[in-house]
């Protein structure tokens, strides 16, 4: 395929467009000023091949182009290849037109989309000789499988004037994102170091790998699984026998006799105790516990007011007596002397302020003290005995403060035996659930099994070890060599 023309067609419609004419089987060279539009080819007919993205410049041809067109030969064929201007970010409409040596660019109004960018690759491709196949990337590649066609084959022919001075990329948009991936998987084919059968060998092998991968993994589970099946049995019985399971276990054990005992254990049914809800229970004892407290402590109060008051009882006769003891000794005196005066004192004969008492007065207060005196020694007697009252009810109140605590303390040992009995419960539920998960596994996995397991690894590893797989796994090292 070799390049005639590329042609520029006005936005309003013109017939004329603007042809660059190329000489085939020649060098080509564009001069002309800078900012003029030369390196902007490259990209024009790119985009005229199929690529969907363009990068068509913004100033000032995009502006003014409505059509870009190429005309281009096969010999004794040509084909005019025309896009119009993508409106948004891309475009997949395009106008193939294909004819005889005489076909040349067409005029404006001839151009009508007739194809996509799928029929532009798909027509150059057959033409070009490049085989319709799809490549299959290797089994846990993280990219797509893509059809290989013209795409990949212009990355190999264009080159822009930044591409030939980079030293780090070779071939044109290699840095983008998975170009430069896309290009050591095609290169190998377009060098002719691989055909179009190796897409499909890739696969076929990566399928192989996959089933022989998962076959392994499942026998090498198996074996290993029936290598410890005699040990976890052991361990199973032991532990069954440790949470009350079962009985009587020797010490020697054989694989009938494990068999046995683990049938026996799976088959055993625990005792459950009767579960009694005491959270009432509990909140009585507790409200009465309260009242209790409440009552020794008014209890106690009282008693320590009653004895202020003994002790104030003691204090207050005890001056009684005192006071009494001193009027009473006014009696030795005599009777009063009727000339005395209470306003005039008898030493110094001086007047008194406030007259002295009577002997009449004191008497009567001597009288008065006496009956007062007799009054509280008859309260004592009934204050001891409101105190006797007191203690004795405060020492029933502490034995039942007592009692209350001793089944309070009952009650927790009780919801203590019975947290234990539920968590051995789900012990023993545990260890029958893990007994009948090693059963159900022992009778799941037979020897025959596990020969079918071996036979199907053997089926799935014998193609590789065939000709036409080692010759492709040969094949498919060329293209890293190639490279």
């Amino acid at each position: 395929m070799q390049l005639l023309a590329l042609a520029l067609y006005h936005r309003d419609g013109r017939p004329t467009p603007r042809v660059l004419r190329f000489r085939p089987g020649a060098l080509n060279i564009l001069t002309g000023e800078s900012e003029t539009g030369k390196s902007e080819i490259l990209d024009i007919v790119d985009y005229c091949l199929g690529r969907r993205q363009p990068s068509l410049p913004d100033e000032p041809i995009d502006q003014t182009v409505g059509w870009y067109a190429l005309l281009v030969t096969f010999g004794d064929t040509r084909m005019v290849l025309a896009r119009p201007r993508p409106t948004g970010a891309s475009t997949i409409q395009a106008m193939i037109r294909t004819g005889d040596d005489t076909l040349d660019i067409p005029r404006a109004d001839e151009l009508v989309p007739n194809a996509n960018v799928a029929t532009i690759r798909s027509q150059l491709s057959a033409r070009l000789g490049i085989e319709d196949f799809r490549f299959q990337p290797p089994t846990g590649a993280a990219r797509s499988p893509f059809d290989v066609s013209i795409a990949q084959a212009a990355l190999l022919c264009f080159q822009n004037q930044n591409e030939i001075a980079d030293k780090k990329a070779l071939f044109h948009r290699q840095t983008e994102n998975g170009i430069g991936q896309a290009l050591k998987d095609t290169l190998p084919y377009f060098l002719g170091a691989a055909g179009p059968e190796q897409a499909l060998r890739r696969y076929e092998l990566g399928d192989a790998l996959r089933e022989q991968r998962a076959a392994q993994r499942k026998f090498d589970e198996a074996t290993r699984r029936q290598a410890g099946a005699d040990e976890r049995s052991t361990s199973l019985v032991r532990l069954a026998e440790r949470e009350g399971l079962l009985s009587d276990v020797p010490s020697t054990l054989d694989v009938p006799l494990t068999q046995s005992l683990l049938d026996r254990a799976l088959a055993a049914a625990p005792t459950f105790a009767e579960y009694s809800d005491t959270s009432d229970r509990r909140r009585t004892l507790t409200e009465e516990r309260r009242a209790l407290r409440e009552r020794w402590q008014q209890l106690n109060d009282a008693l320590a007011l009653v004895e202020r008051w003994q002790e104030q009882g003691q204090a207050f006769t005890g001056e009684l007596h005192l006071q009494l003891d001193r009027l009473t000794t006014l009696g030795l005196l005599g009777p009063e002397q009727p000339d005395r005066t209470a306003t005039v004192c008898p030493l110094c004969t001086s007047t008194l302020e406030h007259p002295d008492p009577s002997a009449a007065d004191l008497t009567e207060l001597t009288e008065h003290l006496a009956q007062e005196l007799v009054h509280a020694e008859t309260v004592q007697p009934v204050r001891q005995e409101h105190r006797r009252s007191l203690e004795t009810e405060l020492e029933a109140v502490t034995e039942g403060l007592r009692h209350n605590g001793a089944a309070l303390k009952e009650l927790t040992a009780s919801d203590e035996r019975m947290r234990n009995l539920q968590e051995q419960h789900l012990r023993i539920a545990h260890v029958q659930g893990r007994i009948a998960q090693e059963l159900t596994a022992a009778h799941t996995l037979s020897a025959d099994d596990l020969g079918r397991l071996r036979n199907n690894l053997t089926l799935i590893q014998e193609p590789r070890r065939r000709r036409g797989y080692r010759r492709c796994s040969r094949f498919l090292r060329l293209p890293r060599r190639a490279w």
